[in-house]
């Protein structure tokens, strides 16, 4: 395998490898990433996609964007084709509405008025088919060069509150639980052909995964989720949505627990027990406390064997992360203002690990 855009590849699959055995070569795992000397930097295109875009314009500025950054430690280089969170719901039949007023986001219009009227869901439609169209069209422009990312997948019971409205999901649940299991059993099952088929079309089996957080693995990756947790009783969550967790997480060779806000820790034992999943993303609840506040939490997902991810400055990193957790149990995201500040850091971490 070779990355155009990557010429330490070597190096860095060997310290994925070892990342997600749970071991260190000389260091921490470290996706480190600075402006390009000699390159001038160039954004990369708006996120979110729409299905009737320009994919070849778009992938013209993701090329761009990407021969600008310089890829240090086991950071890739690496785009995610993606239409929004809620693009699930599209695939199985949602509008998604997009506004100039909050233009880094989609939203699903539900569209469930009876659930026995629409099950089973099944894929199709213009979204499904633009989709595809836009991995196989990456796929092409990425082979030698660079990744292509899973896509965003808003999964399991996210994935129903995408297309129902969440007030009415939630007595469904208290109401006719029975049909929201059969709806949880069909998108258990849409969720392996909706990633099947996007592997297939971007040809990820010959160059390795990455996802919107910037992990690589060379099989199948991706975050798993579940957002509306936070509303969700224990009993209610480890009846209706750990199975479903658990099934991705085995269907995939590694995972990382996207875990969202302090109002989903209720659930913390029952994602943490999932023998499958790898490791968990730590996001702060919005307006609260900053990562660095939540080191206390970062020591206790690393105790039960889950590695964490750590997205910090470099002083950050010296002064306060690398002192505290374990080093074949973290993985750390850091900006550099410079190749030279890069260089040094991963330096920096190989003499003092």
């Amino acid at each position: 395998m070779e990355l155009a855009l990557k010429p330490d590849l070597a190096p860095a699959l060997e310290r994925w490898q070892a990342f997600w055995n749970k071991d260190i070569i000389r260091r921490p795992a470290a996706v480190v990433t600075a402006p390009k000397e000699g390159a001038s930097r160039v954004p990369g295109p708006r996120y979110p996609s729409r299905p009737d875009d320009d994919f070849d314009a778009i992938l013209d500025q993701v090329e761009a964007s990407l021969a600008s950054v310089y890829f240090a430690g086991e950071a890739m280089p690496r785009y995610e084709p993606c239409f929004g969170p809620d693009q699930l719901a599209a695939f199985v039949g949602a509008r998604l509405d997009y506004s100039p007023d909050s233009s880094g986001t989609s939203w699903s219009v539900p569209f469930v008025e009876s659930w026995e009227q629409v099950l089973p869901l099944r894929l199709g439609g213009h979204s499904w088919l633009r989709f595809l169209e836009f991995h196989r069209k990456a796929g092409l422009r990425a082979k030698g060069r660079w990744i292509v990312c899973t896509p965003d997948l808003h999964s399991n019971f996210d994935w129903l509150v995408a297309i129902r409205e969440p007030a009415r999901l939630c007595m469904d649940l208290i109401d006719t639980p029975e049909l929201i299991e059969r709806a949880m059993a069909n998108v258990r099952v849409l969720y392996r052909e909706v990633y099947n088929a996007v592997y297939d079309a971007a040809g990820m089996a010959a160059q390795g995964t990455s996802c919107w957080l910037p992990y690589y693995c060379q099989g199948r990756f991706c975050t798993v989720q579940c957002d509306f947790s936070c509303l969700l009783s224990p009993e209610q969550f480890n009846r209706v949505v750990l199975p479903a967790l658990a099934e991705e997480c085995e269907f995939l060779d590694h995972s990382v627990y996207h875990y969202d806000g302090k109002t989903c820790l209720q659930h913390f034992d029952a994602i943490t027990g999932i023998q499958a999943l790898d490791g968990i993303q730590w996001t702060p609840t919005a307006g609260g406390p900053p990562m660095v506040e939540w080191l206390d939490l970062l020591k206790q997902f690393q105790a039960t064997g889950k590695h964490v991810f750590v997205t910090c400055t470099p002083d950050e990193l010296k002064s306060v992360y690398h002192r505290a957790l374990k080093p074949n149990l973290v993985l750390y995201n850091v900006g550099c203002k410079n190749e030279r500040e890069a260089d040094e850091l991963l330096r920096w971490l190989e003499r003092n690990t």
